[in-house]
This record gives structure tokens, C-alpha cells and sequence, in this order.
């Protein structure tokens, strides 16, 4: 990882996308993934895996997943980082529509930190995986 001050909890954060990433129901893909997300001003980390469904619209991923447990647990709260595991070389980033929901509860310099099973290796921000995100109808 490029050198930056670490935000706090990452290691935190990281060891719990590993774990929720044991959890993955990856029957079809066998592409397991966790995430996890923390809560600006808090020690709160909501994590998620991705789970897979014979009718692939209904999968869900795991960025999605922890986005979507923090808001049922706090509501719409700011987040501070996501961090996204899995076992790829090179690294994985979250797909169009994981980023399009990212970025509707964040913002353009909402940081993003990838990794693998070995650790945090990269970090990457919002806008620049998603430079063009909407957010709004109006």
C-alpha cells in the first residue's frame, strides 16, 4: 500500500471482511468476497459477504451487503473507508453497481482499501472508480 496515514480501526475493518468473507455463498462463481464499512465519529463496523442466487439478479454483493446492514442498524449515517477482500492477483474492485450504490451514501473521495487474504494492499477512491455516478433525480 502506498504510503498514508492509516485510518483508524483498518486492521479492524479488514479482519472482519476476512471473516464475513468465510461466509460467502459463492456456489456458482466460487468468487468469495467480504467487506466491510465503518461509520465516520464511530467504532462501528458493519461487514457483508456476497451470496449468490440461482437467479443471478437476485445475487447481492458483499459491498452492498455491509452498506445495507449499517443503514438497517444506524439509518443513513457518513461512512469513513470501505475495505474489500478477496483472493485475487491482481486485486478486485467492486463492480458498477456496488459503486453506484457506494456513491450514493458517500462521495467522490470516499476511500476504498483492497486487499487480500495476506492483508490491505492498495487503496483507491470512489471517483476514481466511478468518475460519472449520479445521485440524484433532480
Amino acid at each position: 500500500m502506498k504510503k498514508s496515514i492509516v485510518p483508524p480501526l483498518l486492521e479492524e475493518a479488514f479482519k472482519k471482511a476476512v471473516q464475513a468473507r468465510k461466509h460467502a455463498h459463492a456456489i456458482y462463481s466460487n468468487f468469495h468476497v467480504g467487506a466491510a464499512i465503518k461509520v465516520l465519529d464511530s467504532d462501528k463496523i458493519f461487514s457483508g459477504c456476497n451470496v449468490e442466487n440461482a437467479s443471478f439478479g437476485a445475487t447481492i454483493c458483499a459491498e452492498r451487503v455491509a452498506v445495507f446492514s449499517a443503514i438497517a442498524a444506524k439509518g443513513v449515517v457518513p461512512f469513513e473507508y470501505m475495505v474489500l477482500v478477496t483472493d485475487t492477483d491482481p486485486l478486485s474492485v467492486p463492480c458498477g453497481l456496488c459503486l453506484q450504490v457506494i456513491a450514493e451514501f458517500t462521495n467522490p473521495e470516499f476511500p476504498i482499501y483492497l486487499g487480500n487474504l495476506t492483508g490491505v494492499k492498495e487503496k483507491v477512491m470512489l471517483g476514481d472508480l466511478l468518475p460519472r455516478s449520479f445521485t440524484s433525480f433532480s
